[in-house]
């Protein structure tokens, strides 16, 4: 088994990716308001700020961060991930795989925010991420992302041509 390092920082902020086990399904977006749910859930259990979010209809990426006498993001990521597939139906649930049931893969992409030029490239990626994809020609047309939210308090738009799409290689 592969021994996965991960920097634990008390206040720290993060960019992940979290994927569902089948990149061909589409359940993060068509059951939107059951990871809406369980994020809500996950929030109030867990305190931290979500600085940027975008869900996709087999991932997702968001920025948080921690309160600052904290550090454990793994009990937030499992509960977002349970909480979403205890609120699907259950004909699509397997037990097949004990945690995530099928539905999540095991792991998760995590990324330590270093300093706020590394803070911009991963919200500007988390933001362009559906148009990387082919699923919208413009951010403003995709509905599951805070990026209508981050318009508003810039009070300008990106241009997307100008955006670095690797969050890794600033």
């Amino acid at each position: 088994m592969p021994n996965y390092r991960r920097l634990f920082v008390p206040g720290g902020t993060y960019f992940f990716t979290l994927n569902l086990f089948d990149r061909s399904a589409e359940l993060l977006t068509s059951h939107i308001q059951h990871l809406r749910a369980s994020w809500k859930e996950t929030e109030e259990a867990y305190r931290f700020e979500t600085i940027a979010v975008c869900v996709l209809p087999d991932h997702l990426h968001c920025v948080i961060a921690l309160p600052p006498d904290d550090f454990n993001f793994p009990k937030r990521i499992n509960r977002l991930k349970s909480g979403f597939t205890r609120r699907l139906p259950e004909a699509m649930k397997s037990d097949g795989r004990k945690r995530e049931r099928n539905i999540w893969q095991s792991r998760y992409w995590e990324h330590t925010i270093r300093d706020e030029s590394d803070l911009e490239s991963c919200v500007n990626y988390t933001h362009i991420n559906p148009v990387k994809h082919g699923l919208v020609a413009d951010m403003d047309d995709w509905p599951h992302s805070t990026w209508h939210r981050y318009k508003k308090e810039i009070g300008t738009a990106l241009n997307p041509s100008e955006i670095n799409l690797d969050p890794h290689n600033p």
